[in-house]
């Protein structure tokens, strides 16, 4: 059995003395394992870096069988923020996210674009980290675990939503979470209102906190949050993202 597809490296360890175990995030095959062949190669550990872009071949005698990679290299993510300790933390922190979430070999081709284009963006823009905290969002909503801040959950009504109440998922304003605020969320102001500030590393602390409330109750099922996303949250201080 043989396929290709385009991917993004999430991980790579080694397998026996000269392999790796590489889990790539396919355009259309999800999030898929395969067995490199001499991916301990100083060129191999070079290419299998995590955020990195790819084409891959996979092959196996049978689907369920573990299978190998032949993969080529389309863009190399890594070096292009190797010199920004918070960006590259942040490309790991998002392969980290997605390989601990999301079920193997099932496809996700919208959050694939979305996870894509996250990667451009802490490569090259401004304001990556806005686009950071919305792929958490998008990813929660892709895995049926979608925020409502459309409206306070009290009121309905749309203005200075403040909270997210932390059973149901939706926002709460300020008026309305004042008796409660110590048992809610606090919502960032960028996450709801189009016309808001691009955040401080101090609002996307807070909206990572948010979405990692539910990442690890949902999503993560108890298990522990990944390292490089913990590490990540880390490195925020107070530069701006």
């Amino acid at each position: 059995m043989e396929w290709n597809d385009s991917g993004v490296v999430l991980s790579a360890r080694r397998h026996g003395e000269t392999s790796s175990l590489v889990i790539l995030f396919t355009e259309l095959h999800g999030r898929h394992a395969g067995l490199v062949r001499g991916g301990q190669g100083r060129a191999a550990r070079g290419l299998y870096q995590a955020g990195n872009v790819v084409t891959a071949v996979w092959r196996a005698r049978l689907e369920e069988h573990l299978g190998t990679y032949r993969c080529e290299l389309v863009r190399a993510r890594v070096a292009g923020v190797l010199d920004d300790a918070l960006r590259l933390s942040a490309l790991s922190s998002a392969c980290a996210v997605i390989e601990a979430a999301l079920p193997e070999r099932q496809s996700y081709p919208t959050l694939y674009a979305g996870f894509f284009g996250l990667g451009e963006d802490i490569e090259s823009a401004a304001e990556w980290g806005t686009s950071y905290a919305r792929f958490e969002l998008a990813l929660l909503a892709e895995l049926g675990f979608g925020l409502d801040l459309s409206a306070c959950a009290v009121t309905g009504e749309a203005e200075d939503l403040q909270y997210v109440s932390p059973r149901s998922g939706r926002a709460v304003s300020a008026a309305a979470g004042q008796r409660w605020r110590e048992k809610l969320l606090p919502l960032p102001a960028f996450l709801w209102r189009a016309d808001a500030a691009p955040p401080t590393a101090d609002d996307l602390r807070a909206a990572l906190q948010l979405t990692g409330w539910f990442l690890t109750a949902h999503v993560f099922a108890g298990a522990s949050v990944p390292p490089a996303r913990e590490r990540f949250l880390g490195r925020l201080t107070n530069s701006s993202p």
